[in-house]
Formats: structure tokens, sequence, C-alpha cells
């Protein structure tokens, strides 16, 4: 009997592990399969947010879908710190994971009318997500040694405060309550950005970006440029198939695959500089970087659908010019942020200047408004512009390491 005892408390301490103090999460680890389940199930809540917006290319469209993204970014941004920070693969890791799955999909159901019918049921729900994050980050703190319970304390009162205010904004008006979500969105990520950039040396290291959390945000972004092509099949299914509109609806592939592209050949799967700022921006950067992704998928359903017109709808081409601009930039802001900027500074610093030369042609071809298929083709030269750069800077280096 009492092996029979020892056996099963050994089972159960290996099934049900407690969470992980901070500064003892592995510095190198490979991202599992069940947290890819969870990135795609937050990216279904995404895409339900864009077809939304695709649906409603106004302004007030616009505000709707920026505010309910950034809830959604903020609760997987969260929710992968927490475990990065603190999580196992074992029974209780994964009964959490599940846990956040039941909630987050009632929660993609209420998006689409989140700014209206369904506002009240997306407050209530969203506000029982932060409250379950709240809960891991409080059960987390009791094993945390005195020199982290400040950043664990301002982990769990920041994302209990966000539960409490989703929660009461449900008594609000409609635009209201949008409005509300915008701002408590921005105070999270302000409050973020305080709380490592007045973290201590040793806080600094936990809090450090590692190779699982660059390979889970680059894993988001590519699940995320998904929506381009989502958009573009869209708007193929609901128009009847002729050369044009199969023409636009592949060069909007190309334009998403640019956006790919200019991601993962400047700064994806590069370690970011050790140091407060930098993570900071590393992090925070990448919420309008993948926003900017998801409203550009928005956009090409609506470029396909009027791939015949003699000019692009207003609202599409500066949805979609918008969102390459805000790619190719917040790339080069990424940029800075890396390991690798001031080491490779005449690869990057040219680079950076042409990103952004090219994200202001962008603007200014989505107030000229040309075809759509003349649009697409112009934003695939414009997203080649930085690569082609690349690629002869890179040959102009061996060149020169050779003689």
């Amino acid at each position: 009997m009492t092996s029979r005892h020892e056996q099963w408390t050994r089972l159960r301490r290996q099934l049900w592990r407690p969470p992980r103090a901070h500064g003892e999460q592995p510095r190198e680890r490979v991202v599992g399969p069940l947290e890819l389940f969870y990135d795609l199930v937050v990216v279904v809540l995404v895409a339900q947010a864009a077809h939304h917006f695709a649906e409603h290319l106004t302004w007030r469209g616009l505000g709707e879908f920026a505010a309910v993204f950034a809830l959604v970014w903020i609760a997987w941004f969260n929710g992968s710190l927490h475990h990065e920070l603190h999580g196992h693969d074992d029974a209780r890791g994964r009964s959490m994971f599940l846990l956040q799955i039941l909630v987050l999909v009632p929660l993609g159901a209420f998006i689409p009318e989140a700014g209206g019918a369904r506002g009240v049921a997306f407050a209530v729900d969203a506000g029982v997500l932060f409250a379950v994050l709240a809960v891991l980050w409080l059960l987390a703190a009791q094993g945390d040694s005195p020199e982290f319970r400040r950043p664990s304390a301002l982990f769990v009162t920041g994302t209990a405060l966000c539960a409490l205010v989703l929660a009461a904004s449900a008594a609000l008006s409609a635009d209201v309550r949008v409005l509300t979500w915008g701002l408590l969105a921005v105070a999270y990520l302000v409050g973020f950005a305080v709380m490592v950039g007045t973290a201590t040396p040793v806080q600094t290291v936990a809090l450090s970006v590692t190779d699982a959390l660059t390979e889970r945000f680059g894993l988001f972004i590519i699940i995320v440029l998904g929506e381009t092509v989502t958009g573009v099949v869209n708007g193929l299914a609901h128009e009847p198939t002729n050369a044009l509109t199969l023409a636009v609806g592949l060069v909007a592939v190309v334009v998403g695959f640019g956006a790919w592209w200019t991601y993962f050949d400047f700064v994806g799967h590069r370690q970011s500089k050790p140091t407060r700022a930098s993570t900071v921006q590393w992090m925070l950067v990448h919420l309008p970087l993948t926003a900017a992704v998801a409203a550009m998928g928005a956009a090409m359903v609506g470029l396909v659908e009027h791939a015949h017109d003699s000019r692009t709808p207003a609202a599409t081409a500066w949805v979609l010019c918008g969102g390459v601009a805000v790619v190719l930039c917040t790339t080069t802001v990424l940029a800075t942020s890396l390991r690798a900027w001031d080491p490779d500074r005449d690869l990057y610093r040219p680079l950076a200047r042409t990103c952004v030369a090219v994200a202001l042609a962008a603007v200014a071809l989505g107030a000229a408004r040309p075809a759509p298929l003349l649009l697409g083709l112009a934003l695939v030269v414009l997203l080649g512009i930085p690569w082609g750069l690349a690629v002869a800077l890179r040959l102009s280096r061996e060149e020169t390491a050779d003689l």
C-alpha cells in the first residue's frame, strides 16, 4: 500500500506540477503543439474581427476592429507570457490552456457584433477570460522569491483590473463601450512598458525575449498572414470567375507574400537586444504589425470584389496600402531592437530608410486609387524594393569580403 501510494504521489507530481517560479524558465526550448493549437484558436478570433472589418470599411468599423483586435492580442500575449514564464507541458498546463480555449470560443462568436447587439456578451466573456488569466498569475505568484514579487503583483493587478473594466463596460452604451475597450488596451500596454522599463537587472533577465517567444511571435504572424489568403478566397468566392478577377486575386496573394517576406527576411527569428527598452519595443510593436496584416486581409476582399472597377474604392485602397505602410514601418522599428542592428548597420540602416520611403509611396498609392489590378501590381513592386536592396547589399558585402 505504501509503495502504491508513493507511486501515485510521484505520478500526481509529474502530471500536476506547481507553476514554474520566475527566472527558472528554460532559455532554449521548442514551442510545443499545445501552444500552436492555442494560437490557432486565437487566430480564429482574429479572423472574425477581420471578416467583420471587411464588411464595414468605415471609420467606425476601423475603430471597432482596432479595439477588439487589441483586446484579443493582449489576451494572447498575456497568456503566452504566463506559459513562457511559469508553464509546464503537463496535465495542469494543458487544463489551463483548455480553460482559456473554452472561454475564447464563445468570445469569437460575439466578435462580429461586438460593437452592437452582442457587445454586452463580448464584454462579459472578455472579462471572464482576463479573470482566468489573473487567477493564473496569482497562483504563479505564490511561489515567487522576494525579487520577483513586484512584477508578479503588477501582472495580477493589471490583469484583474482589465477583467473588472471589461465586465463593467457591459453597462455602457455601445459607442462608449468600444471607446472604453480601446483606452483599456492602451492603458494595459503602457502599464506593461512601465513595468519592464523599471525592472531590476534580475527581473529584466527573466522578462527578456527568449528563443521560444521569438518563435512564438513569428508563428503567430504566419498564421495571421493566412488571413490575406482567406480574404482573397472569400472575394473570389463571391464574384464570377474570369481572367481579371482571378488576376487581381492572385496579385493580392503576392502582396500578402511580400508582407511575409519583409518580416522574416529582416526581423523574424532574430534575437532582440537584452535591454529593457528593446524588450518592450520588440514585444509591443508586434501588435500594430499583426493588426496591419489582418487589416490587409480584410481589404483584399473588397479589392477582388471590385476587380472590374476603373478605380479601387477609397476605403479598400486606404486600408490595403495603409496596412502595407504599417508593416514596413513596424518592421523597421523592430529591426532597431535587434542585436544585429549595430553589427550589421551597413545593411540595416539603408534598409530602414528604404522601408520608410516605400511606406510613404504606398500611402501615396492609396490616395491615387488606381484600378485594383494596377494597385496590386504596384504594391508588389514596392514591397520588392527593400528586398532587392537587401540582396544587393549582401552581394556587395560578399564581394568586398572576397577582395
